[in-house]
């Protein structure tokens, strides 16, 4: 699908005239629509499920976070790359290449960066990061069939020469496991327990430092956790230990911590419950005072004894609107997701307090016989919006009284 190449292409001398333009990637769909357009970022070919994000701002927090390993991610809004990208603005706690985003679909062709805080460009940050890209396509067709036939598995494919085996990469995209049943946590994990005391960034400052030792004592069990959730943990007073997604419940509360949060991740949460429900389970039975956020949410859903289900087209972008019903007003958050908890399935003392505006989805639950709560969308956000930041605190309070009524009201 080529539109207005010449416009499209890449940083590169634009063809003659006369000629046709050649497309340097693919993106070859599960059911063998091919989609062309030209190549940024690592050359070769890359797989993984499609989604769509509608974010204006913050593609470079996107495409660093954790929850979208094993996806290729469509940005909608079409200008991307256009403020280049920097050391700060990464949400994964690894800052070296890691398992995460496979791939990205992009509209416009990638600028030369024009922002004070840029200090390379798009594309080769994604050459870094080994991230396969392709610009030029129309990526409101692609949302348009996402939001009508849910997210497909695809192929990406990017060849300076142009040359690609069609038929090949059509039988390696329909070959692709469906995301149900796959476990994406491991490759994202942190590989042993460690200290944050980072705080939040403050323009011409950067990011700050807690002194450790004085705060609540939070053991943040990492599933995939983004960069800016520690930080607000660390904000709001907790010395935060992070530890690996697979760590023991009796490892945990051999801790004493003053609270526990489940990160946000990739992948199915029922795989990943296989291990990870019977420790969740043990330390809400031990009545620590819980908070979860995206897959943590689900996968205390899945403690408590209810069920997630795949969602058609999954929520991904910064503007959605969710009810607190606890306080009866309305927030717009980031959300990334592609399953979420089915609230008939769970049981009377977890009571539901968020919900979407969009789809009427659950976004939150808190106990009523335990201190634990947890929401389906990004409180953090990083970048914006900030509706929710108070759940930190909510969540301090929680820690501090330690009786579940406290998980309601801001």
């Amino acid at each position: 699908m080529l539109q207005d190449a010449a416009a499209h292409a890449p940083e590169t001398r634009a063809p003659e005239p006369w000629a046709e333009p050649v497309a340097t990637a693919l993106l070859v769909l599960a059911d063998g629509t091919i989609l062309e357009g030209f190549g940024i970022g690592q050359t070769g070919v890359a797989d993984g499920e499609v989604c769509f994000n509608t974010a204006m701002t913050g593609y470079q927090e996107i495409l660093t976070d954790p929850s979208y390993a094993g996806q290729i991610v469509t940005f909608t809004f079409p200008h991307i790359g256009n403020v280049g990208t920097n050391d700060e603005d990464l949400e994964s706690l690894e800052a070296a290449p890691a398992s995460g985003v496979r791939g990205t679909v992009i509209a416009s062709a990638v600028t030369k960066p024009s922002n004070w805080r840029s200090s390379s460009h798009l594309d080769g940050w994604l050459k870094a990061r080994g991230i396969v890209g392709i610009t030029g396509v129309d990526t409101r067709a692609l949302t348009a069939r996402i939001r009508d036939q849910g997210m497909p598995n695809a192929v990406i494919a990017n060849d300076p020469e142009g040359k690609f085996d069609h038929e090949a990469l059509k039988a390696r995209a329909a070959a692709l496991a469906p995301m149900e049943g796959l476990d994406l946590v491991p490759p994202v994990t942190s590989r042993a327990p460690s200290e944050w005391s980072e705080t939040v960034w403050a323009l011409g400052n950067g990011y700050g430092k807690r002194a450790p030792g004085e705060g609540l004592k939070v053991v943040a069990i990492d599933y995939g956790v983004k960069r800016n959730i520690l930080r607000l943990l660390a904000q709001a007073g907790c010395d935060v230990t992070v530890v690996p997604a697979t760590t023991a419940a009796e490892e945990i509360l051999a801790l004493k911590p003053d609270g526990v949060f489940l990160s946000n991740g990739p992948g199915d949460p029922a795989a990943t419950g296989a291990y990870a429900v019977p420790v969740i389970r043990k330390l809400l039975d031990a009545k620590v005072p819980t908070f979860g956020i995206c897959l943590g949410h689900q996968l205390m859903g899945l403690a408590l004894g209810g069920r997630t289900v795949k969602m058609g087209q999954g929520h991904h972008g910064a503007n959605h609107p969710v009810k607190d019903k606890t306080t009866g007003k309305v927030e717009i958050v980031s959300m990334n997701h592609g399953f979420a908890v089915d609230p008939n399935s769970l049981p009377e003392t977890a009571v539901e307090t968020h919900v979407s505006l969009f789809d009427g989805s659950n976004c939150g639950l808190t106990l009523t016989d335990r201190p634990a709560f947890s929401v389906q969308h990004h409180p953090e956000a990083s970048p914006g919006p900030r509706d929710s930041h108070y759940l930190f605190e909510r969540f301090v309070t929680l820690m501090r009284s330690g009786t579940p009524e406290t998980a309601k009201g801001a």
